[in-house]
């Protein structure tokens, strides 16, 4: 039987993967943005309020997640992967950094989509959902040099330290994580990095991204 906590840390879980608050995950759903904060988790009564079946069906739709990996997912049984990741390969998709913020590269998840990408064979082999983006600025150096190609891995939970490639909804960024945590309604905290640094550290908005950058290859 799956209780009403097992649920909600299931929809939290399932958030944090995809680098999003639970704000995030819900307006990437199509549903209001404050569906599964805290505050929506019980009644004004303290009695405990469940999330309704569509909203699970949009989120389950939006990220890929079959109804049975999530059910394994409430019960504890399911590893920290939104979905099984296909067989390992050497070629990926590539897009230059420019052109990141283009309608129809990304999916409502976050992850790469669509025709406008193009192929390129990454040193070594790599899981299939990373993707590679070619720098063609230097707003980022002495950090990543303009030419470096990026190794990004988006489903996987970031950590204080990481680097990451920050999705917006008007344009892309580098910035390193300086704290992890994730609250309702904003994200972990950030720090530009390179050249662009500046203006202090800066929450993560819920609608943002963060794809963790594996590795950089000059």
């Amino acid at each position: 039987m799956i209780r009403h906590d097992d649920l909600w840390r299931a929809l939290d879980t399932l958030a944090a993967e995809r680098g999003l608050t639970p704000s995030g995950l819900a307006r990437a759903a199509g549903l209001d943005p404050t569906s599964f904060n805290p505050s929506k988790r019980t009644t004004a009564a303290g009695r405990p309020r469940w999330p309704g079946t569509e909203s699970l069906a949009r989120v389950l739709d939006v990220t890929g997640l079959s109804l049975e990996a999530f059910a394994r997912l409430a019960a504890g049984q399911h590893p920290l992967s939104p979905a099984p990741r296909a067989t390992a390969r050497s070629r990926l998709r590539l897009s230059p950094f420019s052109h990141l913020e283009h309608p129809g590269m990304f999916d409502g998840t976050g992850l790469p989509s669509g025709r406008h990408w193009d192929q390129w064979d990454v040193p070594g082999t790599a899981e299939a959902d990373f993707y590679a983006v070619s720098l063609d600025t230097a707003l980022f150096e002495p950090v990543f040099r303009a030419g470096t190609i990026l190794m990004v891995a988006p489903g996987i939970p970031i950590r204080r330290q990481d680097r990451v490639l920050v999705l917006r909804p008007d344009g892309a960024l580098c910035a390193v994580v300086l704290d992890a945590r994730a609250g309702a309604t904003s994200g972990p905290l950030l720090a530009m990095i390179g050249a662009s640094a500046g203006g202090g550290p800066f929450e993560a908005d819920p609608a943002d991204h963060l794809h963790r950058i594996m590795m950089a290859f000059l």
